[in-house]
């Protein structure tokens, strides 16, 4: 395994972050092929053994199971100190709105009970899950900014937001001496590089580190073509994705199947180490030991410059989709209502 440090944190992270999302009680959540405890255990357990001592959960995984299954497993097999455990919070709801519960309060409300799930007194990485467009960006800084103050979080990240918004928060941040995001978790792969047009540069000028979910696109990334798996039958947020792109995409995979083939290695590395020579360390989901296996081989497998053009160039510009497409009509509703405002003054 290879560390780094998470953009301009003192935190030693493993080159692949385990993703927890596919952890906790399967009919607790909206996905069924999440594993039990038993399994997720093993799988943790194995990785930490391969060097892995990055792992990203959410409040929003099962219902707070996949945070429970984590923090008792981090609690039986390694020490707090030696993990780099990051959770994520989501916006306001609208019950919390109308109960006129601030952002800061969400904020502070929301880790402690992660905090509980975990059974720990910090998490070293605090992730904004998604961009609130209810919320004032200053409630939300303020808020992290406190937890970052009282101990309960080390730095801050930010997930599923354009660059601009990410830019706008980390000015903020700086003008009133709150914490800054020092990281990013965006959706980012071979499949769907997107990323590449904004976000990646920001994050290389000012030294922001990237932690991309969806690093195999859904299982795509690691899969012959014809071979399926429950996970690619019963992600339907997965198909929703990747659905559209079919077909530009499978021409990418099949190169990936091909240079797989002549380097003797899987899939999985060949994906994995393409996407490790463009950002710090992917959150790679894993719900079989051997998920966690080939994703450590990655860090061992260097890409020539040859081999890296054959992988990116059949590559077509894509869509918006998921929870960016959902952040791009809520981003167009509020500049529509702020258009109708200023009509009206």
């Amino acid at each position: 395994m290879e560390y780094t440090k998470l953009g301009k944190s003192d935190l030693t992270v493993s080159r692949i972050c385990m993703g927890c999302m596919g952890f906790g009680e399967a009919g607790n959540g909206q996905h069924s092929w999440t594993v039990d405890e038993t399994h997720s255990r093993q799988i943790i357990k194995r990785g930490l053994e391969l060097g892995v001592n990055f792992f990203d959960t959410a409040i929003s995984y099962q219902s707070g199971t996949s945070e429970q299954y984590l923090g008792r497993a981090i609690r039986d097999f390694a020490k707090r100190d030696e993990v780099i455990v990051a959770t994520k919070f989501l916006p306001r709801t609208s019950e919390e709105i109308a109960a006129g519960i601030t952002g800061q309060q969400h904020i502070e409300q929301m880790l402690n009970k992660s905090l509980a799930n975990l059974g720990m007194d910090y998490v070293d990485l605090y992730i904004y899950h998604m961009w609130d467009y209810q919320t004032p960006l200053y409630d939300i800084m303020e808020g992290l900014n406190r937890v970052v103050k009282a101990g309960k979080a080390r730095y801050i990240g930010i997930s599923n937001c354009f660059a601009y918004q990410l830019c706008k928060a980390n000015a903020l941040a700086e003008q009133e001496g709150f914490a800054k995001f020092v990281s990013v978790q965006g959706h980012y792969n071979l499949i769907f590089r997107e990323e590449e047009r904004e976000m990646a540069k920001l994050c290389h000028e000012d030294s922001i580190a990237m932690t991309p979910y969806s690093a195999l696109a859904g299982g795509r990334l690691s899969k012959h073509p014809g071979e399926t798996s429950k996970r690619l039958r019963e992600d339907h947020y997965a198909q929703l994705k990747y659905g559209a792109t079919a077909k530009a995409d499978g021409v990418i995979i099949d190169r990936v199947a091909e240079l797989a083939k002549e380097l003797g290695v899987s899939m999985t590395e060949v994906a994995l180490a393409w996407l490790l020579t463009k950002v710090t360390a992917p959150v790679v989901g894993a719900t079989k030991i051997h998920h966690i296996e080939g994703a450590s081989k990655a860090v061992e497998l260097y890409l020539s410059d040859d081999e890296i053009r054959f992988l990116e160039e059949p590559y077509v510009p894509h869509s918006l989709v998921g929870v960016m497409a959902q952040n791009t009509a809520a981003s167009a509703k509020e500049q529509h209502v702020w258009s109708i405002g200023n009509q009206s003054i």
